[in-house]
This record gives C-alpha cells, sequence and structure tokens, in this order.
C-alpha cells in the first residue's frame, strides 16, 4: 500500500480504482493555481447534437404520489451499475457549453411488487429511445416476462426520473434499467463539474466530481441514497494524449479517435462516494514504507499520509479497504476536502505546501484535513449511516479523530489540546442560541436536499467532534477502540445508524468502571436535546447544579426536549492543584463535600475541557482562580477565560469579573490562554469599534500586549528568527496581530516597513507565518497604490496558500471605494473563483469600514448570489452570519428581519437556520450592550489611568 502526487501535464486520469495490481496509493496534486478561470453563462440546454428529449417537467406543488416524495421506495434495491461517461473539455460548438454523454445500466432488485421505478435524476437530458421512452427495461432473470413502459417523465422538484410501467416488477428477480443522456459540465462546483486554471498561459479543464450530498445524480441516474449501496463498474471516454497505467483501449467514437479507460469495480458503496476525474496531471508515487519521492508542494502531504494511514490501520484494528489510495488537490472545489472512497479531493491549500510560502497554521490544516478525511476511508465508507439526519457521528468523529492522526503525523506540535480552541470552544457560541439544533434530527424531519445540506454545520462537525471526544474519555480511549473495532466488524459495506455504536461500546464495557447509567442513556441526553448545560459549583455549601445554558437568557426555547434540558453530566475534577475522583452529575442538582473548599483551597472542574459543558463557581472561589492563574493547567486557563466572557454575556455573572481574568495576560506567554481571550475580545470589538468604548479598550489591549510583543522580539532575535515550538509560532502572531491592531507604533512601522521592502525589491522576505496579519495591517495603514500592488500579487499567485493569504489582506483597507470595488470582484469569477466568494464577502464584512457595505451588497445581490452560488456550496450559514455578527442595534435588527422576509421565496439554502441565528444574536448583542456598555467603558478607562 503506498502514496503518491499528480504534479501536472500529460492527461491523465484518476477513479476510485487504478490499474490492477498498482502498489501505489497515489496522492493526486495540482500544483498550478489558476490566474483567471473563463466562464460560460449562456444557459441554454445542453446537448450532444443527437436525438435528446426534453419530456414534460413536473413543478406542480407535492401531492401524496410517490414520484412527489423526497424519499425513494424500498422495493427496489441497486446492485450494480455499469457507468460510460465521455466528458468533453472543449467547448460544444452549436451551444458553447462544456458537456458530458453517457449511457448507464443499473441491475437492481425488486423486494415487493411494483407497477412503478423512481431512479434519482437532475440537470439530465435524456435521449428518447427506440421504444420511444427516456429508459429501457429487460430482466436478468430468463423466461420472466419485463412489463413494457407506459410513460416517463422528469419530476423536477423531487429529481427523479420517473417511469410507470404496464404490469408488476416481480419480487425476488432482478432487472436491468439501461439510460442514455447528457449533462453539462458546468463550473458550479456540484455533481460532474468544470474546474479551470491557466498554465503558461493556457487555459487548463479538468472534469472532476463532488457527489455529496445529493449530487450523484447531476451526474448520473441512480439511486442516490446513502443505505442505496452498489457495486460501480466505471468507463471513462477520454483523449488520446492520456498516459495512465490504467488498460487503455483507442477507439473511434461518432468520427473522434479517443481512448476508453475501464477501471476496476468498485467495493458495495454508496453513491455520494463514487469520484471520477479527467485532468492534466502527472503524478508521482511510493510505497507506505518506502522513502518519500521530493514533489515539491507535494513533498509534505507525500510524507504524513503514510504514518497517519498506518495510524488509523491500527486505530480500526482493520487493513485499509481498498487496493489503493488517490489524493488530489482541485483548483475549484467548495468543501475543504471530500472522503470519495479512494480518491479524495481537496482545495489546493487543504493538501500542497511550500515551506516559502506556507505558514505553520497551513501545515496544520494539511495535516488534520488528510487524517479527517483519511478517518472517513473506514467510519463513514466502509460503515456509513443509514441517513443523512446521523451526518453528525460520521462528520463529528473524523473531526475528533483528526486530532490524533495528525498527533500521530506531528507529536511534537500537541496537536490534541487544539481541539478545545477549534471545536470545543467554536460551537458553543452557535448550540447556546435558542435556535441551535440537536446532533441527531428524526429521519422524517431531513428529507430535501436543501435540509440534508444545511446539516453541515458546526452542530454536526464540531459538536459531534466534542461529545465523542467526552465518550472517548469517560470509557476509556481502550474501550472507546474497542467498542469501534467490533461496530465496524459487524457492519463493514454496510449501513448502520448511531445507536448501533452505543451498542457495541456497551458490550466492550461490561466490565469497566461503574457508570451511572447505560451508555445510551447517558449519550442520548447529549445527542437527542440542543445545547449543553452550565454547571455550577458552590464550593460553600457543596451543591453542584446544572441549567441549560443560553446566550441570551431571556431567549424563548420552543424545541421541546425528551430529557427536560438535563444531562448526564461526567465531571472530572482538582481542589487547590489536587485531581480529585470523577464525579457524575443527574438531575438538577446535587450535593457532593468533597467539592467544599476552606479558606485559600480552590475547586477547578472539567479538566482539560473533555466535558461539553461550561462551568461557573461562587465568587469566592473564581477570586481564588483569578488569583492563582499560573498554577491552572494551560488548557483550563483557556477555558476559565472562554467560561467566564460567555456567562456573563449570558449574565450569570458580572462583566467586570469576566474582564478581570483578562488582567494576567501582561505575563502569559501561552498560546492557548491567549487565543481564548482574543477570540472573546473579538466580540468586544465587534460591539464597540463603532463607539465610544474602543478608545480606551485600545489603550487596555495595547498595554497589555506589549510585554508578549517585547519577549518575541527577544525570542526571535528582533524578528529575524522564527520560535522554535509550535504554539510558540501560533502565539508569536498573535503578538504582532494585537499589538499592531490596537496601534503599537512599533508594529505598525514594523508591518509597513516588510511590505513597502516587498514592493520595492519585488523580493518578499516576510516569514510565511507572519504574512497574513503584516500584509492586513500594511494595506489598512496604506493607500491605494498598497492595495494595487497586493492585488496584482493575488492574481500572478502560483500558490493557492500565498493567494488565500493575499486575499483574506485585501480586506483589510480602510478605503470604502476599494471595499466596494472588491465586492463586485467577489462576484466576477475572473476575479474570485467561486469556491472564494462567499468567505471574501465575509472577509470584507470583518472590516469595520466595510461591515454596512458587505450587508448592503448581499441584500441587494442575494436572488442572484443564491441562484449563481447554490450549487456544491455548504457556505450560506456562513455568509449569513459573516455578514450579520457585529449588528447589535435596532435598526440592524429590523433590516435582517426585512431580509428574512423579502427573499422568503428565493429561500436561503444551507442558510435558512443561520438567518434565524442571526435574528437571535442581535436581540442579544442589543441586549448585552444596552446593560453592559457603561460599565465596560468605566472599566478600561480605570485599567489605563495613569499611575502617578
Amino acid at each position: 500500500m503506498g502514496k503518491g502526487f499528480y504534479i501536472s501535464k500529460p492527461v491523465g486520469i484518476v477513479s476510485i480504482i487504478l490499474c490492477a495490481g498498482a502498489l501505489a496509493t497515489i496522492i493526486a496534486l495540482s500544483v498550478v493555481y489558476s490566474e483567471e478561470k473563463a466562464k460560460n453563462n449562456n444557459q441554454v440546454s445542453p446537448t450532444d447534437g443527437g436525438t435528446t428529449s426534453k419530456p414534460p417537467v413536473t413543478t406542480l406543488a407535492p401531492s401524496n404520489e410517490p414520484w412527489d416524495k423526497y424519499r425513494l421506495p424500498k422495493n427496489l434495491v441497486p446492485d450494480h451499475y455499469n457507468l460510460t461517461l465521455w466528458p468533453r473539455l472543449t467547448p460544444d460548438l452549436t451551444t458553447g457549453l462544456y458537456i458530458f454523454t453517457g449511457k448507464s445500466t443499473v441491475e437492481f432488485e425488486t423486494t415487493e411488487e411494483t407497477d412503478l421505478i423512481l431512479i434519482h435524476s437532475s440537470k439530465l437530458n435524456y435521449t428518447i429511445l427506440e421504444n420511444g421512452h427516456l429508459a429501457r427495461l429487460t430482466s436478468v432473470n430468463s423466461g420472466v416476462r419485463v412489463p413494457l413502459i407506459k410513460v416517463s417523465w422528469l419530476q423536477s422538484v423531487t429529481q427523479y426520473l420517473v417511469l410507470q410501467l404496464d404490469g408488476k416488477l416481480m419480487t425476488g428477480h432482478r432487472y436491468h434499467l439501461y439510460t442514455k443522456f447528457t449533462g453539462e459540465l458546468a463550473d458550479d462546483l456540484g455533481g460532474f463539474y468544470r474546474s479551470e486554471y491557466m498554465e503558461d498561459g493556457v487555459k487548463k479543464v479538468v472534469a472532476t466530481t463532488q457527489m455529496q450530498p445529493t449530487d450523484a445524480r447531476k451526474a448520473f441516474p441512480c439511486f442516490d441514497e446513502p443505505a442505496m449501496k452498489a457495486i460501480f463498474y466505471i468507463t471513462l471516454i477520454h483523449d488520446l494524449e492520456s498516459k495512465l497505467c490504467h488498460p487503455e483501449h483507442p477507439v473511434t467514437i461518432d468520427n473522434q479517435h479517443v481512448q476508453k479507460t475501464v477501471f476496476e469495480p468498485t467495493e458495495k458503496m454508496s453513491t455520494y462516494l463514487l469520484a471520477f476525474i479527467v485532468s492534466d496531471f502527472d503524478f508521482i508515487n511510493n510505497t507506505i514504507d518506502g522513502p518519500a519521492i521530493a514533489a515539491g508542494q507535494g513533498e509534505y502531504a507525500l510524507n504524513k499520509t503514510g504514518p497517519i494511514l498506518k495510524f488509523f490501520e491500527k486505530y480500526y484494528n482493520s487493513s485499509y479497504p481498498l487496493p489503493k489510495s488517490d489524493q488530489i488537490a482541485l483548483p475549484d472545489f467548495n468543501a475543504g476536502a471530500m472522503e470519495n472512497w479512494g480518491l479524495i479531493t481537496y482545495r489546493e491549500t487543504a493538501l500542497l505546501y511550500d515551506k516559502e510560502f506556507s505558514s505553520n497554521s497551513n501545515k496544520q490544516r494539511i495535516a488534520t484535513i488528510i487524517a479527517h478525511e483519511l478517518a472517513h476511508m473506514w467510519f463513514g465508507n466502509l460503515v456509513t449511516l443509514r441517513w443523512w439526519n446521523d451526518l453528525w457521528l460520521n462528520e463529528g468523529f473524523a473531526s475528533y479523530v483528526e486530532y490524533l492522526g495528525a498527533h500521530e503525523a506531528e507529536p511534537d506540535w500537541n496537536v490534541k489540546d487544539l481541539i478545545v480552541l477549534g471545536d470545543v470552544h467554536r460551537v458553543f457560541a452557535v448550540d447556546a442560541l435558542a435556535s441551535s439544533h440537536p446532533l441527531s434530527s428524526k429521519e422524517e424531519d431531513i428529507q430535501k436536499p436543501a435540509q440534508i445540506s444545511e446539516l453541515f454545520d458546526a452542530i454536526s462537525y464540531s459538536k459531534g467532534a466534542s461529545v465523542l471526544r467526552m465518550l472517548s474519555d469517560f470509557l476509556t480511549e481502550e474501550v472507546f477502540t474497542m467498542g469501534l473495532r467490533t461496530y465496524l466488524s459487524e457492519f463493514a459495506f454496510g449501513n448502520a445508524v448511531y445507536t448501533d455504536l452505543w451498542k457495541h461500546l456497551q458490550m466492550v464495557y461490561a466490565n469497566g468502571t461503574e457508570l451511572p447509567d447505560t451508555v445510551h442513556n447517558i449519550m442520548n441526553t447529549w445527542v437527542l436535546q440542543m445545547g449543553f448545560p452550565v454547571v455550577t459549583i458552590d464550593t460553600k455549601t457543596g451543591v453542584v447544579s446544572q441549567k441549560h445554558f443560553l446566550l441570551d437568557p431571556d431567549s424563548e426555547v420552543t424545541a421541546p426536549s425528551p430529557f427536560n434540558y438535563e444531562w448526564i453530566v461526567p465531571i472530572k475534577w482538582m481542589k487547590t492543584g489536587a485531581v480529585q475522583s470523577p464525579y457524575w452529575l443527574r438531575g438538577k442538582s446535587a450535593t457532593n463535600d468533597a467539592m467544599k473548599a476552606l479558606g485559600t483551597e480552590w475547586v477547578l472542574a472539567n479538566l482539560n475541557v473533555v466535558g461539553y459543558y461550561r462551568v461557573n463557581y461562587d465568587e469566592e472561589n473564581w477570586g481564588l482562580l483569578i488569583l492563582f492563574f499560573k498554577l491552572i493547567p494551560v488548557i483550563n486557563r483557556a477555558q476559565l477565560v472562554d467560561d467566564a466572557f460567555n456567562l456573563a454575556r449570558a449574565k450569570i455573572i458580572s462583566t467586570v469579573l469576566a474582564l478581570n481574568t483578562t488582567k494576567y495576560l501582561d505575563k502569559e506567554r501561552e498560546y492557548m490562554p491567549w487565543e481564548s481571550a482574543l477570540n472573546n475580545l473579538d466580540f468586544f470589538y465587534l460591539m464597540f469599534d463603532r463607539s465610544e468604548v474602543y478608545g480606551p479598550m485600545q489603550d487596555y489591549l495595547r498595554k497589555q500586549v506589549t510585554p508578549l510583543f517585547n519577549y518575541y522580539k527577544t525570542l526571535t532575535e528582533n524578528w529575524s528568527k522564527v520560535p522554535d515550538g509550535h504554539m510558540d509560532q501560533y502565539n508569536q502572531v498573535n503578538a504582532i496581530s494585537l499589538a499592531c491592531r490596537t496601534g503599537l507604533e512599533e508594529c505598525q512601522n514594523l508591518a509597513k516597513t516588510w511590505f513597502k521592502q516587498w514592493m520595492d525589491t519585488n523580493n518578499n522576505q516576510i516569514h510565511p507565518n507572519l504574512r497574513s496579519t503584516v500584509y492586513c495591517n500594511a494595506i489598512a495603514a496604506s493607500g491605494a497604490n498598497e492595495w494595487e500592488f497586493a492585488w496584482s500579487q493575488f492574481k500572478n499567485a502560483t500558490i493557492a496558500t500565498e493567494a488565500d493569504k493575499l486575499r483574506s489582506a485585501l480586506a483589510c483597507t480602510k478605503q470604502p471605494w476599494l471595499l466596494n470595488r472588491y465586492l463586485e470582484y467577489t462576484l466576477d469569477p475572473k476575479m474570485i473563483r467561486k469556491q472564494d466568494a462567499t468567505s471574501t464577502i465575509v472577509y470584507i464584512a470583518n472590516n469595520v469600514i466595510g461591515q454596512s457595505l458587505a450587508w448592503d451588497f448581499v441584500r441587494a445581490r442575494w436572488s442572484y448570489i443564491f441562484t449563481q452560488y447554490g450549487g456544491g456550496s455548504f457556505s450560506f450559514s456562513n455568509l449569513i452570519n459573516g455578514v450579520t455578527k457585529r449588528f447589535s442595534t435596532e435598526f440592524e435588527l429590523q433590516q435582517l428581519k426585512q431580509f428574512k422576509e423579502d427573499n422568503a421565496e428565493v429561500g436561503f439554502g444551507s442558510g435558512t437556520l443561520a438567518v434565524d441565528q442571526s435574528i437571535e444574536r442581535t436581540t442579544a448583542n442589543i441586549k448585552w450592550i444596552a446593560e453592559n456598555k457603561q460599565n465596560v467603558l468605566n472599566w478600561f478607562r480605570d485599567e489605563t489611568k495613569p499611575v502617578f
């Protein structure tokens, strides 16, 4: 088993299975970052010039007919597909469109008599066959009468090809369904789509795929549900110039000399995990245990994939399920990566590393994303969840163990600790809203493709990761992995529901330390109700209590809870530095005498933040924790800051107490507490950077960060070296970023000098770790010349990570006219790639000058944005949250409500829930400012008074 890379040159094709006997696990990479991308806005339906049907397309209101329901009937079960696809990498001469043609035969078994065939199909045109219909039905079993097709049509709303028959399909019999079709190889990032890049001034076209969650039906007609697993026999038709290790056969089709590549059959798998790519990429490879081949930008990923893959084989106690694994970086890709079984697709920034341009955060992102996707090869691919309502288990698990895999690749980073900042604290902010949702939904509540896409959110990924980490901790990692292994063994190549995992964990745990209840009952309190508790410990009485934590305590919780918003809470804790026996809280409150504290004794709960909850204490214990901050473990110092600020927002403790947790920061040198503080102070910036609080706040934070800035200045010998530690490198960035942001003159001069030297010499000496913050601060402090220089560098960048840094920094300018121009660029794919449009708008909204400009832009263009950027996109929730997170006035709240009303018909897709969350968050912000503004202003003023 091995790994390798696709670099770019002679045309190549990669699919989920390469040639028989191939030893290489291939990592496929495109190292060319596109300078521009031509788009075709022609809306003519694709055609291959043959006879294709445009049958009646039904758009009537749904009825109770099977074809008006979004779920497939269970009476037909696919066994295998024979699929041939021919993507055209040059535009059709008649329409100007890029197209693909295909033909498919699916063999299925009838489990219950029916005279109706429903198979998913979206945006495909079908050739009318000799029977006068869109498909042909034959029997696999000899001597069996095959019903004739009475009528066939496309049902566009529910995305079906519908075939009504003149008789019944017989139970237990197998049939073949043949179709011939044409689709557009569009640039919409979903299904079988087109990606483009420039190389040596020549436009190159890649035909690639993104099927998850419901876009396999855009590539070929299929039973497009996770439980409808089948084997796929794939043939691709492509140009003669291809150089592959695959068996290829020159053929002539329609007077064109082409190659036909026939791939080995896949394992039994879900449609959403299928992938095939036709590209102009070359490749290198090596085996897992052999020496790495120098591969430029691919070298880092090449070197780390092997150890991560071997780690997961050991973790699951199971060999990698396939003969090989390809990984490919694509110029146009909407998600970070996709775990297609055997052919993982990535954004270029998620796989390609160049030490001259990539920061240590870029490196960490690559390691964790590779680990995330490889974890799916077993958990999600080998064993797949039955329906999308349990998506959280699939993505939450991978989001948890990605840290374990990355730790195996980079053991010196302590990356496992960063799940607290990257996932636990991140999702707390969303899950503390009354508009949150449980991890697992009812199957009947998740039907439409838009509802499925909406599940790809922070709750599924980060809360899923957090509660599974908690489960692993209280069961012990040994028990957790043993249960996981038996679960994978039982359901291999099949489907499961989340409770199946609980059953296996319970079986393994039979002889473990006593739990207060079954794994099933404990975990259901975390899975079947939204939110999380705040656990309050009164060290005077020993009373421990819990309450549903809400950022806005006045918000109305309308979602019912089967557990009345109570959780079974595992509590790991210490007293005055000594770790105590774990404690379980059941019910609203209980008394634990061990948690009583005397004198200067202090209690700290949720050690290492393994529990998914916040912790509050009596005021005296808070005072002692702040007094003895340096005695508290680093992760919990970060926790105390985050808990305090959020408890204050929820009116549980005073905002002054929360601010007091930042007083020691002038003596703090560790990354995690600083990062936690800055994440929370970002809220203060959002609320106050348009008010009189801003000046005193800047003065205070400048005072606190100056010692850290000077510390790194000394440590790096006046910025000439890079700190050794991974966390130190991160905190150096924090020091420079906050020092410049708060107006420390030495820092601002440093950023402007470095940037000017680059402009003057065209030789960029800024270390990759520091480029994002230096670029941003230099552009913010400068004018049009600097912006135009950065724009030019962005357009000419050949390294994806460098282009991303510049794209973000361009949004930092304080010139409104430049920001407005940049906003216009976001909807021009020749300027900003479609995959980057929504994040660029959010970057602009992060700028206090750009906030209102971005909001006005999104409101005015919503219909266009939603229509043109909706395909294959999970990013609308990020866009809506991003452009509204600064909202804190009644006027902005009314605008937001009007926005929701005005676009009710157009819709919000995966951003539907985000609109309600934004309204709830804005309401809470308005109340918070009214209640806290004066106290916050007074506190900052008092802390920055000159001392005489």
